[in-house]
């Protein structure tokens, strides 16, 4: 990274309680109420309890209606009138003082598209708070860390939707926050973006900087973030780290080299649930196989000239223990 990109994610963090959490909720419940006279309503929110340390990228997940707008919503100071207890930094999340040390990037979120990129960045960074004369000096080094320092004078209208995404994130920088939140940051963002996307994430981290990710991207989230909540009908269904929600299956993957027709006969007697996947440089070989087991399969498998790039234990994807986490909820 030059020195150019360090300035564009390096920030002063202010002093918080030793050992204090950037957020926390406790009991936390809404219920949005309904028709003119406000009886019944819909509850968001069931009683949610909820700690994130500083430094860290926490990833909230749960299928549509979940209740993780409303969640993010409490803690930007947005929603109101809710039961339990929220707070950033030690605050409530209303307080002024709170609000300017958070950068958000909403979902669809929209610019003024008559201005230029550069325009862009200096209405936000004003309208945070920030002195002209720092957001003047940032605007560069930021778009320049997006890879779109080049577009900086063009007219938003002509930015592509992943060119828009990533000013959308150089602007929820510009006043340097020590709690950002990103809500499904890299929607429509190409491989190369979303690449940029998660190295600008990786630099935050490592500054001090506190990310909380909402986003249906199951990828994404199980490579960039540290811990992860999943939650569904307003609860907690599961929390924890990235290797406690995607622990080893027991199975193994071998990369072979070329078409292989007869594994089956080959490594008969041999693991259960044996599946062969033909690609069309290599073969995808996956089984249940133990310890004396695993060296059994490569030593026949390199009797027969068979070559072998890869032996990696399967673990369960992010993707798999969500689907079976909420579909568990709905039975």
């Amino acid at each position: 990274m030059t020195a150019t990109n360090q300035t564009a994610v390096a920030r002063a963090t202010p002093a918080d309680k030793a050992g204090e959490p950037i957020l926390s909720v406790q009991d936390l419940s809404k219920v949005f109420r309904q028709g003119v006279l406000g009886r019944g309503g819909f509850p968001a929110l069931k009683g949610v309890d909820l700690s994130v340390g500083r430094g860290t990228v926490f990833g909230l997940l749960g299928p549509n209606g979940a209740g993780k707008t409303t969640l993010v919503k409490i803690l930007l100071g947005l929603v109101r009138g809710y039961g339990g207890t929220a707070r950033v930094f030690g605050r409530p999340p209303k307080q002024a003082n709170v609000r300017r040390r958070i950068g958000y990037l909403p979902e669809a979120h929209r610019m003024p598209v008559y201005l230029t990129g550069r325009q862009v960045m200096l209405l936000f960074g004003m309208l945070s708070g920030t002195p002209r004369a720092l957001v003047e000096k940032r605007i560069d080094p930021l778009l320049e860390r997006m890879n779109i320092l080049d577009a900086a004078d063009r007219k938003v209208r002509e930015y592509s939707k992943g060119m828009q995404q990533r000013l959308g994130l150089a602007q929820a920088l510009i006043h340097q926050p020590d709690l950002l939140f990103l809500d499904e940051p890299t929607d429509g963002v190409d491989p190369v973006g979303r690449m940029v996307i998660r190295t600008v994430v990786q630099e935050l981290r490592a500054a001090g900087t506190t990310i909380f990710i909402n986003s249906h991207l199951l990828m994404e989230v199980e490579m960039i973030c540290d811990s992860v909540v999943i939650m569904d009908k307003g609860r907690i269904l599961r929390e924890g780290t990235i290797a406690e929600l995607t622990p080893r299956t027991g199975r193994v993957l071998f990369d072979l080299v070329g078409e292989q027709e007869e594994l089956p006969t080959l490594l008969s007697g041999l693991g259960a649930n044996l599946h062969v996947h033909t690609l069309s440089d290599s073969t995808a070989l996956e089984l249940s196989v133990e310890g004396a087991e695993q060296d059994l399969v490569i030593d026949r498998l390199r009797s027969a000239g068979i070559g072998i790039r890869a032996v990696t234990p399967r673990r369960t994807s992010l993707e798999e223990a969500f689907v079976d986490l909420v579909e568990g909820t709905q039975q």
